[in-house]
C-alpha cells in the first residue's frame, strides 16, 4: 500500500532551496548567456532534438595540435582512437554535435564536453590539469531545447534541493547553494557540471536521467560549484558555449598635475 505523502514542515520547507532562474529579476545579470541564443520562432523551424531520427554529427580528430598530422573522422562512436592509427588526439574539430570526449578508452575517465568549433591544442577542451588524453568520444543526446535540472545536497534525492531552469550558473553559492552535490535529475535537456566555480575544472556530463549517487557521473567527491546548458546548434545559432573576454583593465589616469614652478628670487639690491 502507498504510504500518503507527508506535507513539509516549515523548516523543511525553509531548507528546500529551489530556484527557477528562468524568471529571475533584473539583478541578477551577472549571469550571463554564453552564447547566442535564437528565437522561439527560429527554435520551431530548427525541428526535432539533435538526438532524434535524422540526426548528423561529425568531428575530426587530428593526432598533433594545430590540426596536424594524422586525422580520423568519426560520426559514431569510437571506443578508441588508437585503432584508427592515431597514437593520441592533440586538436579536434566540430563539425557537427555535440560529443563528449573520454580520457581513456571505453568512454571512461575525465569527460571532455566537445561542442561545434575548433580546439587546436587540448587545454581548449579542458583546464582541469589532470588529463591530457582523449582517446575515446561519442556523440552526446541533447532531448530537447528546454533544460530543467535538479541538484540535491545528498545521494538518492535527499536533503536541500536546488531546480535550475533554462539559465547557466557560475556559481552555486551564488545562489544559496553550497558545492555540496550528491545526486541529480536531469530532466529536460544535456548539462554539463565543474567542479569548481566559473566552468573551470573538471567537468560532469549530465544527460537526460536519474543519478542517484556523484559515481553514477563518476566523481570521485560530491562536489560541483557551476553548471551550464550543453549546446545545441539547432536551437543555438553559434552551437557552442564560449567564456566572455575579460573586460579590459583601465588605462592608466592622467597624469598627475606639475609641481609649480618656485617663484624666482627677489632681485639682489643695486649699487648705491
Amino acid at each position: 500500500m502507498a504510504q500518503p505523502q507527508q506535507t513539509p514542515s516549515g523548516s523543511e520547507r525553509e531548507r528546500d532551496t529551489t530556484t527557477s532562474l528562468a524568471g529571475k529579476p533584473v539583478e541578477e545579470q551577472w549571469i550571463r548567456r554564453m552564447s547566442e541564443q535564437q528565437s522561439a520562432p527560429e527554435q520551431q523551424v530548427a525541428g526535432k532534438s539533435q538526438g532524434g531520427a535524422g540526426a548528423t554529427y561529425k568531428v575530426a580528430v587530428f593526432e598533433f595540435e594545430n590540426f596536424q598530422g594524422n586525422k580520423a573522422e568519426f560520426s559514431a562512436e569510437c571506443k578508441d582512437v588508437k585503432e584508427k592509427g592515431l597514437k593520441k588526439v592533440g586538436s579536434v574539430i566540430v563539425e557537427s554535435g555535440p560529443w563528449v570526449g573520454y580520457g581513456r578508452c571505453g568512454f571512461t575517465g575525465e569527460q571532455f564536453i566537445l561542442e561545434k568549433g575548433e580546439y587546436p591544442r587540448w587545454d581548449t577542451w579542458t583546464n582541469s590539469q589532470n588529463s591530457y588524453s582523449l582517446f575515446s568520444l561519442r556523440p552526446l543526446k541533447v532531448d530537447s531545447s528546454d533544460h530543467k535540472l535538479h541538484l540535491y545536497e545528498n545521494p538518492g534525492f535527499t536533503g536541500r534541493k536546488m531546480e535550475i531552469v533554462d539559465d547557466d550558473v557560475p556559481s552555486l553559492w551564488g545562489h544559496g547553494f553550497q558545492d555540496r552535490v550528491a545526486s541529480v535529475k536531469a530532466l529536460n535537456g544535456t548539462w554539463v557540471g565543474y567542479l569548481f566555480p566559473g566552468y573551470r575544472g573538471r567537468q560532469f556530463i549530465f544527460e537526460r536521467g536519474d543519478f542517484k549517487h556523484w559515481n553514477d557521473w563518476e566523481a570521485p567527491t560530491p562536489q560541483i560549484q557551476s553548471v551550464r546548458r550543453v549546446r545545441d546548434m539547432q536551437w543555438h545559432k553559434r552551437g557552442c558555449f564560449t567564456v566572455p573576454a575579460p573586460d579590459p583593465a583601465p588605462g592608466p589616469g592622467p597624469d598627475p598635475d606639475p609641481a609649480p614652478v618656485p617663484p624666482a628670487p627677489p632681485a639682489a639690491a643695486g649699487a648705491s
